[in-house]
């Protein structure tokens, strides 16, 4: 009898672009062990476990173009990993990966980031980020150099969520009262 090595899987990437960064979220829910590595030359690759039964995904992509590392970031959060990836050279990539054909199944445009190359005004423009905590690429390396986390980290995505009509503490009841307050201000018309 013999044993074959379980095979991995891909999680699905979405990405978007800036003249001077590239924006990839890998969308894999409740990852663990999540390493994620970048490279000047533009090799980006990714390793996590994920589902009941610890699934293992990778990936591994030749970018089209170089990267900038140091200034490069990435946030892991419970639903996705976002990463902004600074260019080395500020300029529109013809796509996400080196070389011809199509890319992969499982690499798709993240249209609520995109921006056509004659609308880009630099910067990050309207991007939502959420109130992500981001952390510098140089420290997310693959395997033993990741950093451990602390006990009280605090995930950016770890929302605490209410029924309707249930209150919880903080901002949902700062939100909550925004909102009575413009209810009765729409109603007063």
């Amino acid at each position: 009898m013999s044993y074959l090595k379980p095979c991995s899987r891909h999680p699905e990437l979405k990405w978007a672009q800036r003249k001077d960064k590239v924006f990839i979220t890998v969308l894999l829910p409740d990852a663990k062990d999540a390493k994620v590595n970048l490279e000047p030359d533009g090799i980006f690759t990714f390793s996590a476990k994920a589902g009941a039964e610890n699934h293992p995904y990778e990936l591994k992509l030749e970018l089209f173009d170089k990267v900038n590392v140091e200034e490069s970031k990435i946030n892991i959060g419970v639903r996705n990993i976002f990463c902004i990836l600074e260019k080395a050279e500020k300029e529109w990539w013809k796509k996400l990966l080196r070389g011809d054909g199509k890319p992969p199944h499982y690499v798709k445009v993240d249209w609520d980031k995109w921006v056509d190359e004659d609308e880009d005004t630099g910067g990050m423009g309207d991007l939502d980020l959420g109130g992500m905590d981001f952390s510098k690429f140089g420290g997310m390396g693959m395997g033993d150099d990741m950093p451990e986390m602390p006990d009280d980290f605090e995930d950016s995505d770890d929302e605490e969520v209410t029924k309707p009509g249930e209150s919880s503490a903080g901002e949902a009841e700062g939100a909550g009262k925004k909102e009575d307050e413009a209810g009765k201000k729409e109603g007063s018309h």
